[in-house]
């Protein structure tokens, strides 16, 4: 039978063609190139000190490792400490299950700019193997290759490969993709651009869904923007505008302090799922 709704939007697709065009063709003249922000890009942190009381497994360092695109980066944010890993990090020093696992901590970031999930696979093969395993690697990946001419094909592959090289090159014990954001709502990309944009990243999420699925060890995290806003708002409705950075694309410091917590939750529960069952 045929998909008449499918037909609908695609043949839709082809009528708002130049329209699509002319709009991506504006927001890439017009729109603001925010550059990374400065600052540390790996560290160690004493997360435990002897009269704390925990026990002697909190001796352990914790390994973790950020991977991805101009979001892992912190564009958007002055400095690192204001972009995700500078949220992150503080918030992880204070966590009742790292800290009570885990002795130190030990972080690096390794994002760039424009990476699509290609150039991240090839610079994870070109990285050099890691003195220690990688406890937890979180992954930003998507909105280069939603903007980009991507394939569904290649991106199932090519987030397959990153799988693959995570657990057999760095012994990833949790790999975690975070979820693509909602680009239908970023500012800067006008109506109808938007939502053909959003389809798109929509349908890549899907994918990336069904193959962390499908891999013991691999983690997908839907980033709950709803409740970013909710919390910010207190009950009162909010300009999302708020949530993004001057250039209307990448998050704000705002938004970058909101995905960390949620970021932080997500890594405790799978660490401490995992502590529990090494401990039986």
């Amino acid at each position: 039978m045929v998909d008449t709704n499918k037909l609908t939007s695609i043949a839709k697709d082809v009528l708002l063609a130049p329209v699509y065009l002319y709009q991506g063709r504006k927001i890439k003249r017009e729109t603001v190139r925010l550059p990374e922000p400065n600052g540390e890009r790996h560290g160690m942190v004493e997360l435990s000190k002897a009269d704390d009381g925990v026990s002697s497994k909190s001796q352990e360092t914790l390994n973790l490792m950020v991977v991805g695109d101009s979001a892992a980066a912190g564009v958007g944010s002055q400095t690192q400490q204001e972009a995700l890993v500078g949220k992150l990090i503080p918030i992880l020093e204070q966590n009742a299950v790292i800290r009570s696992n885990f002795g130190q901590l030990n972080w690096s970031l390794q994002a760039t700019t424009g990476h699509t999930s290609f150039d991240i696979l090839r610079r994870l093969y070109v990285f050099p193997i890691p003195d220690q395993p990688i406890d937890v690697m979180l992954l930003s990946v998507g909105v280069n290759d939603t903007t980009s001419n991507v394939s569904v094909h290649q991106w199932q592959q090519q987030i397959e490969d990153i799988i693959n090289i995570a657990q057999r090159k760095f012994g990833v014990r949790e790999l975690i993709f975070l979820s693509l954001p909602p680009m239908a709502q970023m500012p800067a990309i006008p109506s109808p651009l938007n939502n053909f944009v959003g389809a798109k990243a929509s349908i890549l999420d899907d994918i990336l869904q069904q193959v962390c699925a499908a891999h013991d060890g691999v983690n997908y995290m839907a980033t709950d923007f709803a409740r970013m806003i909710s919390e910010h708002g207190n009950g009162q409705p909010i300009d999302i505008a708020v949530m993004f950075a001057s250039d209307g694309f990448h998050p704000s410091s705002l938004m970058y302090g909101y995905w960390a917590q949620q970021i932080v939750e997500n890594m405790t529960q799978l660490l401490d799922s995992s502590a529990a069952q090494t401990d039986c």
